[in-house]
């Protein structure tokens, strides 16, 4: 296996002992993890924790308060000390449930620029729960299945899968956090609350659950705070395996009604910061345990951040992934394999020759999201011709695609969206990893690219060149008469000509 370092640079004393950090931006705290990479062996150095509690920033419309972002920001500045003389390609930042739900969450990820000189990706559930898999299943022993279950803030992700491949993929809007203010407001305890929240977290498993038990694993892993507090506190109880079982969750519900109110919990193992959502994490646990018929469960050091790191180290693997993706989608799909491949080709070598102008970095992921764009930029012919390319754009936007952060989707549905047609481009949506100005730079190549293989001819068109000056682009041929012998391609160049003159670029050929 060949590591990161070994991919991105010559240096082979670089690759012997390079440090790469991961950063989970939950609900309910911010974790760093700094491993360093010597040869093939990824050794963990520190780990770093803080509660942030952003979920409890977040109002009924769905905006994180001043405060809670006061906290985060104050927190990555803490982190951003470790990672001083880090690489950027060295640093994967991954935020989960409440920065997904956030309609400002923009606004935190611009000033946590500020104090974090590293992008931030805002992962979709799926995604998430897909990370948490690969880091768990690369802390623990193999089995020949394994099914993982995180309770974090403000969701659950549950997974099953083989190796290091999640083959069942959810994520629940259940988080201890989220149930805490639902099931247990003003921190009273009792065994009705404990019921109810049970009874929640069942029903919200309940679509499919039975995929769940029908498919099966050989042993049972939960990861993250929530877990690892209901283990400790099994400990300090005389269980001191800590294995978690159904029957041992029954008596810690109970043994947690004999108090009040949270505030009165008095549990070996169980911490102050951890306490105030306790409860509901073990009700939610309970709910699964419930639904999924579960006998036993371990508790699992590996989380979403190793995940991450393993994912930088192996980066390989994570392209792969990508990959099996995007074709997985296009055969899903029925897409024109052939015609795709040819429009990638097209765009591919367009953007070799204007990314002068452009001026996109040499390990950019959008050299790539193009090349994907062009694959898919037609999958939404499955649904109807009309409006393809809006359909094309649904697809990408919402549908699960493992390995893709939810702007790099956000991505290919902007390029399929704005393929053909009237270039509405105020309708196109913000970006934070990538700057709009390149976005538009790959849809105006992906157009051409497009335009050129419309009439799905077998025979090649002669050697075609494009260049750029800022919004003059220009198509030109050796051979002269090129246009003469292709009518159809000229009109359909005509067109495009035109769509680009209303927003004020030029098209010359």
């Amino acid at each position: 296996m060949k590591t990161h370092s070994e991919i991105t640079s010559p240096d082979s004393s670089e690759s012997t002992s390079r440090e790469i950090a991961a950063i989970d931006l939950g609900s309910n705290s911010f974790h760093m993890v700094v491993a360093k990479v010597v040869e093939q062996d990824l050794q963990l150095i520190s780990r770093h924790k803080q509660r942030v509690h952003l979920a409890l920033g977040l109002d009924e419309q769905k905006n994180l308060d001043h405060a809670s972002i006061e906290r985060g920001l104050a927190c990555l500045a803490m982190f951003a000390e470790r990672l001083q003389g880090f690489k950027v390609e060295n640093v994967r930042i991954a935020a989960t449930h409440t920065l997904r739900q956030a309609n400002n969450a923009h606004l935190f990820l611009q000033r946590a620029l500020e104090v974090m000189p590293f992008p931030i990706e805002i992962i979709p559930g799926s995604e998430e729960a897909r990370l948490i898999y690969l880091g768990v299943a690369h802390t623990q022993p193999q089995a020949d299945s394994m099914l993982v279950v995180d309770i974090g803030g403000g969701s659950t992700e549950l997974i099953i899968g083989k190796g290091f491949e999640a083959e069942l993929v959810n994520s629940k809007q259940m988080g201890c956090v989220s149930y805490t203010e639902r099931f247990f407001t003003n921190d009273k305890l009792s065994k009705k609350k404990f019921a109810q929240a049970i009874l929640s977290a069942e029903q919200k498993l309940e679509s499919m659950a039975s995929k769940y038990r029908k498919k099966g694993w050989q042993r049972a892993f939960g990861s993250s705070g929530t877990v690892k507090a209901i283990h400790e506190v099994l400990i300090g109880l005389g269980y001191d395996d800590g294995v978690i079982t159904q029957e041992r969750l029954h008596k810690l519900v109970d043994k947690l009604c004999e108090s009040n109110q949270i505030a009165d919990i008095q549990l070996t193992g169980l911490t102050d910061d951890r306490k105030p959502v306790f409860p509901a994490g073990v009700a939610i646990l309970t709910g699964v345990f419930n639904a999924l018929k579960i006998k036993e469960m371990h508790f699992s050091d590996g989380a979403l951040r190793e995940g991450l790191l393993y994912e930088m180290e192996d980066r390989f693997k994570y392209d792969d992934v990508r990959l099996r993706t995007t074709e997985n989608l296009a055969v899903k799909h029925f897409v024109d394999l052939e015609h795709a491949a040819k429009v990638k080709g097209y765009a591919k070598e367009f953007l070799s020759q204007v990314n002068d102008e452009l001026g996109l970095k040499a390990n950019s992921d959008l050299f790539a999201l193009l090349e994907w764009a062009a694959l898919l930029h037609e999958v939404g012919l499955s649904i109807s011709l009309q409006a393809f390319h809006r359909h094309s754009a649904y697809i990408l936007q919402h549908t699960n695609m493992p390995g893709f952060n939810s702007e790099q989707q956000r991505v290919l549905a902007t390029l399929v969206r704005f393929q053909r047609k009237a270039l509405k481009l105020g309708e196109m949506s913000d970006f934070y990893l990538y700057k709009k100005k390149h976005i538009i730079g790959l849809i105006r190549v992906l157009r051409l690219a497009i335009v050129l293989n419309g009439q799905r001819n077998d025979d090649p068109l002669p050697e075609i060149r494009l260049s750029a000056k800022e919004d003059r682009w220009q198509l030109t041929c050796n051979d002269s008469a090129w246009l003469e012998n292709n009518k159809l391609l000229h009109i359909d160049l005509l067109s495009e000509q035109a769509y680009w003159h209303k927003v004020g670029w030029t098209l010359t050929f």
